[in-house]
């Protein structure tokens, strides 16, 4: 799977976080502002930008911007650690996202994390597996993470609705120091905004034999990048940094977008940390 953002994405989102001009950003990297936006559009590189000068003007790690330039990936994903962990994809509108299926092997018990554009997949897996839904946990209320939450809720009128909204209604918002018991599984949030006001990673441990943590982290970082800082991108940049970057390296992470990571993987590779 690719990344969600090419490398001219990722200097786009860059020079708006920094406010950085096209012009500013042209001159530092060795380019004209034509060669600049194309770049910035098509993420292939016509002629080899300066990363040394126009990395530390747009707020980049120049090495691991470099390294993404160079076709950087994250190794590939094998979830035998996680067996009860399914990414479903669904597109619409030239947008591809992904929504977690996760289940106690023993109680049969699952919960979603967001809905993507639609929830049938994840509808037919829940009654595949004979599965019984008990929680739908939403990272954020942006159309393209909860537009199937309606047939959630119409095929399972009892599932209970978790969400940081301050629009949700009060048995639905998380509060600190929540965690909820899913079989085994123990599963926690942290408040990660700046993309979203409502943004929130979810933490689920205890897995059998040990495995690595999992965060479902909405659109706060993506493999190789970040979401934008539709909010603030000071805030976004801060809240990854502090509540998704300091769990263990091995955490597994999954994206609203694009491909699993883990920390270490992106404290090794994401230029915007």
């Amino acid at each position: 799977m690719n990344l969600e953002d090419h490398l001219g994405d990722i200097i786009r989102k860059a020079r708006a976080m920094s406010n950085v001009s096209t012009a500013a950003a042209a001159q530092a990297a060795g380019l004209t502002e034509a060669e600049l936006t194309a770049l910035e559009d098509s993420g292939q590189v016509a002629k080899k930008p300066d990363f040394t000068k126009l990395a530390p003007l747009i707020g980049l790690h120049p090495q691991k911007l470099q390294s993404i330039a160079e076709g950087w990936l994250p190794s590939e994903k094998h979830l035998s650690k996680w067996p009860e962990l399914r990414p479903l994809a669904t597109a619409a509108e030239e947008i591809t996202v992904n929504c977690y299926l996760v289940w106690d092997e023993i109680s049969r018990e699952a919960a979603l994390f967001d809905t993507g554009w639609d929830a049938t997949p994840a509808l037919d897996l829940l009654s595949e597996n004979k599965l019984q839904l008990r929680h739908l946990f939403l990272t954020h209320s942006h159309p393209d993470h909860i537009a199937g939450v309606s047939a959630v809720r119409e095929k399972h009128p009892r599932v209970r609705v978790h969400s940081s909204s301050k629009n949700a209604p009060v048995d639905q918002r998380n509060r600190p120091n929540d965690f909820i018991h899913l079989g085994s599984l123990r599963i926690t949030h942290r408040d990660t905004p700046g993309h979203a006001e409502d943004g929130v990673t979810y933490i689920i441990g205890t897995w059998p034999e040990d495995a690595p943590h999992v965060a479902i982290v909405g659109d706060a970082i993506f493999a190789g990048s970040m979401g934008r800082g539709n909010q603030s991108w000071d805030v976004a940049k801060q809240k990854v940094r502090e509540q998704i970057l300091s769990l263990p390296p091995e955490t597994l992470i999954c994206p609203g977008h694009g491909p699993l990571t883990t920390v270490a993987e992106e404290k090794e590779h994401n230029p915007f940390f």
